[in-house]
């Protein structure tokens, strides 16, 4: 509706100006300057970098998203500035993901495309049904050079490593994105092949791939990438780069990208008919497990009541989590429920003999040794939402092995309600102290190394902040970092939509009117960020 607004308002704005016009035919219109390059030479250009620099979107790469990548927006800009011709390793269709020798390439990066199903994002597959990408690394490479040296997956130091796009390197240590790529040279580097082109000009996006693989995983494994090595090769990439002219951008804070603020901590709702009528009982149960914390903490142990947890019946409810950074309270919390007289009463309350407290006590210690319930400051991922509220099988396999009955294992295995959240679905404040210093050297390193080489500077940074808060205007549009509608980031949580290309296309021009004196913008020269999609239909495949 925002969007409409807007189009509708400029409609209005334009009629009325036409009215005006016709009643003062001597107004004039100032002519705009002629579009100049000034001291920029866009006679070759690359562009370095990981999927944002690929047109990666909707979790996928294909055609549509790489012709409007925000390299390729820039190429048409510059081809009215002498630019040459703009290469790109366009995948075989539009249904995303990678083959090889027929079978589909696992991985979330690697997989069909997403759609909107009129509720959530889905897989294309789920409207379409199952296919297989046409894109086959055994098949249908395509034959460089490519201008576009984009690769989605690619971390600071992929741009240096040779091998990276040699398929017998797969999976481990090559990218099967740069596979494609590489043709009769599989250990050349990025670097290497965008410099044997001899770029007269260069945009230079890097730093995600070093921090999001763990962020997306809720830093669950593997750590951001060390600053020492992502200034290592930031260097070796500028020192390769010579006396190239270039911009480059730096990298957003996860806060700021709907991946990680779509899904609110407190999204139990009372309301729900699959969740509001149990809220009594599941108290009931609870309340037996927060007295074990309210004893422990008079025997010393500190803050152990925050753990408590409690369902709202007239308000929103935090899911329940699983906290690594807690204090183990497994063995306390088994010990003090074994050694309650009234604990083995409860257990027969469930439907099992007295003789089973022990071994339900125990459970109950591992289940929530390390729970709590999410506050504001945790980030649960967008991937987390289809299991939200959901049994989780192997749990109930494995209470079952356990000796617990079906029913009884079904209830205490709900995601987020009886069973916590594990440290993959969420973000807490620590790790998130953590992502964001990483961030925050990473953007140090990016925005010293363009300085020293007097390049020009996106701070792609304060872009995805206004416009999780306030939204970006560009031209008849603002776009807010709103999941769907918002027009900015597409149905990942992370990538940009093909109008969000376009408006860090703007960006980018922008900066190298700052930095070499052209006049993009001063000149009109600028994209309508209304011509580029903000989705794409699942027909098109």
């Amino acid at each position: 509706m925002k969007t409409l607004k807007y189009i509708f308002f400029s409609a209005v704005l334009l009629g009325f100006t036409a009215c005006d016009s016709d009643d003062d035919s001597s107004t004039d219109v100032e002519p705009l300057p002629e579009l100049s390059a000034g001291t920029a030479n866009f006679s070759t250009y690359v562009s370095l970098g990981n999927s944002l620099t690929a047109g990666f979107t909707d979790s996928a790469l294909f055609i549509a998203g790489q012709e409007n990548s925000f390299p390729n927006i820039l190429s048409s800009k510059f081809a009215m500035l002498g630019g040459g011709a703009f290469t790109q390793p366009l995948m075989n269709d539009n249904l995303g993901g990678i083959a090889l020798g027929g079978t589909q390439l696992p991985g979330a990066s690697l997989g069909p495309r997403l759609i909107f199903n009129g509720a959530v994002p889905a897989p294309i597959t789920s409207i379409i049904g199952p296919a297989v990408s046409s894109t086959d690394l055994l098949v249908n490479n395509p034959t460089g050079p490519f201008n576009n040296m984009g690769v989605p997956g690619a971390a600071s130091f992929h741009l240096i490593a040779s091998g990276y796009g040699n398929i017998g390197n797969l999976p481990a240590a090559a990218n099967p994105y740069f596979v494609r790529m590489t043709g009769a040279t599989p250990d050349a580097t990025i670097m290497e092949m965008a410099m044997a082109q001899s770029p007269s000009f260069v945009t230079l996006w890097v730093g995600a791939n070093d921090v999001l693989g763990y962020a997306l995983g809720g830093a669950s494994s593997g750590a951001p990438t060390p600053q020492p090595t992502f200034d290592f090769a930031m260097s070796q990439i500028m020192t390769s780069l010579g006396g190239v002219q270039g911009v480059m951008a730096n990298i957003p804070n996860i806060t700021d990208v709907p991946y990680f603020t779509t899904i609110n901590h407190d999204g139990l709702e009372p309301s729900n008919p699959d969740f509001g009528p149990q809220i009594p009982t599941l108290n009931g149960i609870f309340g037996q497990l927060n007295l074990v914390y309210a004893f422990l903490e008079s025997q010393g142990i500190p803050n152990a009541t925050e753990r408590a947890i409690v369902f709202s019946e007239t308000e929103n409810s935090s899911f329940v989590i699983k906290d690594e950074s807690l204090i183990d309270l497994s063995a306390q919390i088994a010990g003090v429920l074994n050694a309650s007289p009234t604990f083995p009463a409860f257990v027969e309350s469930f439907g099992l003999p007295a003789a089973a407290a022990p071994l339900v006590a125990n459970l109950l210690g591992v289940t929530y040794g390390q729970s709590r319930q999410a506050n504001e400051n945790d980030l649960i991922v967008l991937a987390s939402s289809p299991i939200l509220g959901t049994v989780n099988e192997a749990s109930v396999a494995a209470l079952m092995g356990q000796g617990l009955p079906l029913a009884l294992a079904g209830q205490f295995s709900v995601e987020g309600i009886t069973l916590p959240l594990e440290d993959k679905w969420i973000i807490i404040p620590s790790e998130n102290d953590e992502i964001n210093m990483a961030i925050n050297g990473y953007n140090g390193t990016i925005q010293a190394s363009a300085s020293a080489a007097g390049f020009g500077f996106v701070d792609a940074n304060s872009v995805y902040q206004q416009m999780a808060s306030i939204g970006y205007t560009d031209g008849d549009f603002t776009l807010t970092g709103n999941l769907v509608m918002g027009g900015a980031v597409s149905l990942d949580g992370f990538h940009p939509t093909s109008r969000g290309y376009a408006l860090v296309a703007n960006e980018f021009m922008k900066a190298i009117d700052a930095a070499y004196g052209s006049n993009f913008e001063a000149s009109g020269n600028l994209v309508d960020i209304g011509n580029y999609p903000t989705n794409y239909s699942p027909a098109l495949q």
